[in-house]
């Protein structure tokens, strides 16, 4: 039975977003390809209909999430503002639904051109939103406190999630989101 071309959209949908959730949660090699068709609710075969190989969907699945088709409602928040919801306990917990930057950047470091070069995409598109609100006098200097401040919230879940110490993991969100209010 042929599939129609609307199927074929919802599918590869359902598979990127559970790619996505998937190595978010447990790293690339912490997720195979069958258990991300499985959490699809695809079989292992409709996968090569979809992508040519693991690295292709990892790449794909980053553009899913770095290059929304709708619009974000995140988006054109300041860099503070950004910081409350992103520096929070919620976003620490959950890491399937959270930021790909802090749960799997130094893992994407050893990627090929295809990811690397999406998350660079994502990171110059980070900067450039957060320099139109980042405090400075020049468009240097709010340039330079966007990169400072993406830094800190991006190195500060990382810190927090890492924290065997419930109290220290607290403690890095708050004092990196109070830095950033300043």
């Amino acid at each position: 039975m042929k599939v129609s071309k609307e199927q074929v959209a919802d599918n590869r949908q359902r598979i990127l977003e559970a790619a996505a959730r998937l190595f978010r949660e447990r790293g690339f090699e912490g997720v195979t390809v069958a258990q991300i068709m499985a959490a699809a609710s695809l079989t292992h075969g409709a996968f090569y209909g979809h992508f040519s190989s693991k690295e292709d969907l990892i790449t794909q699945s980053f553009a899913h999430v770095l290059f929304p088709e709708v619009e974000q409602p995140d988006a054109g928040k300041s860099m503070a503002d950004y910081a409350a919801g992103y520096l929070s306990a919620q976003h620490r917990d959950e890491p399937g639904n959270g930021c790909l930057f802090s749960t799997l950047g130094t893992e994407a470091v050893r990627t090929s051109g295809g990811v690397r070069g999406t998350m660079t995409q994502a990171l110059k598109r980070q900067i450039e939103a957060f320099s139109q609100s980042a405090p400075g006098d020049t468009t240097q200097e709010r340039r330079r406190a966007a990169i400072a401040g993406w830094s800190a919230m991006v190195g500060a879940l990382m810190l927090a999630r890492i924290a065997d110490d419930p109290a220290l993991s607290d403690e890095i969100l708050t004092e990196t989101k109070a830095s950033l209010r300043r």
